[in-house]
């Protein structure tokens, strides 16, 4: 089959249905990195800490992203192809398992949603592409981000680095800002918040974020170029007040770790916002 034979797909009507059903699969597959990345680097870290101890590596069975199959934490059943439905599957199960009836989280079917509408977004605003299929990648990577930050606080060197590299190599060919743009906004995006990050610090002696903010924050330069890094800095910040007052008001209330977020998902918004919106936005403030 050559490219040719693949223009239905390009119809306008067609492209963002496709880029929806491709999105719903591949947000399944984000719910397994977001659960089982952050433990596969803890085994690593593990290992690393008995070997540089002198001890014996403990003796565990496989666990990555493929193995083993994805099961039941309640009752160890495992999950088959029927119940993995995108979205339909938890539906259809009412949010409980088919073995057990322990809950399942509404997290899954969120990401599954989130990733679809994403993907049928970029799809719909692009066009058929590679300013396209970027977008998808960037939104799939940011939301693993983000929900990886929530539940651990901690962003990825497995998902931050790769991605900065992506958004340099989409831009050699102007994807969305030329290459120079790329390269200044990932340098411009690490230090922006590495400079806060000891303002802040000097002042309190405290830590405000880690080091994974940075390099999440130069992936968002690498992608979309330095002009864009103070709107996602600005709406990040915003978003990031809004739930620190929320998240003052459950603590006072007893509520803690209702409003239980990190900044990886403030970037994680204020970047897609300024993919989408960002040219219209600074259009508007700078040209009133």
């Amino acid at each position: 089959m050559s490219i040719s034979d693949l223009g239905w797909l390009a119809q306008p009507a067609v492209f963002p249905w496709a880029a929806l059903a491709l999105g719903l699969c591949i947000g399944s597959f984000l719910n397994v990195v977001i659960h089982r990345l952050p433990k596969m680097m803890e085994r690593a870290w593990r290992a690393d800490c008995a070997e540089l101890a002198g001890q014996a590596l403990p003796e565990e069975p496989p666990y990555n992203l493929v193995s083993p199959r994805s099961a039941c934490p309640g009752c160890g059943r495992g999950i088959r192809a029927a119940e993995n439905i995108p979205l339909l599957s938890w539906l259809a199960l009412r949010g409980k398992c088919a073995g057990c009836g322990m809950r399942i989280s509404a997290r899954y079917p969120m990401v599954e949603l989130l990733a679809g509408a994403g993907a049928a977004c970029s799809a719909w605003h692009f066009g058929f592409g590679g300013a396209a299929l970027a977008g998808m990648l960037f939104i799939w990577c940011t939301l693993a981000l983000a929900f990886i930050d929530h539940a651990t606080g901690y962003l990825l060197d497995d998902i931050t680095l790769p991605l900065l590299w992506a958004g340099l190599l989409f831009n050699l060919w102007g994807t969305f800002v030329p290459l120079s743009e790329a390269v200044i906004g990932a340098v411009a995006g690490y230090l922006s918040l590495w400079s806060i990050y000891w303002v802040y610090k000097l002042l309190t002696g405290k830590e405000g974020m880690g080091y994974g903010d940075f390099k999440m924050n130069a992936a968002i330069g690498a992608f979309f170029g330095w002009r864009m890094l103070p709107l996602v800095i600005l709406v990040s910040s915003v978003v990031g007040l809004l739930f620190g007052v929320l998240q003052m008001v459950a603590s006072k209330r007893g509520w803690d770790g209702a409003f239980r977020f990190h900044f990886g998902p403030y970037l994680a918004l204020g970047a897609i916002i300024a993919m989408f919106w960002g040219g219209p936005i600074m259009r508007w403030y700078l040209y009133p």
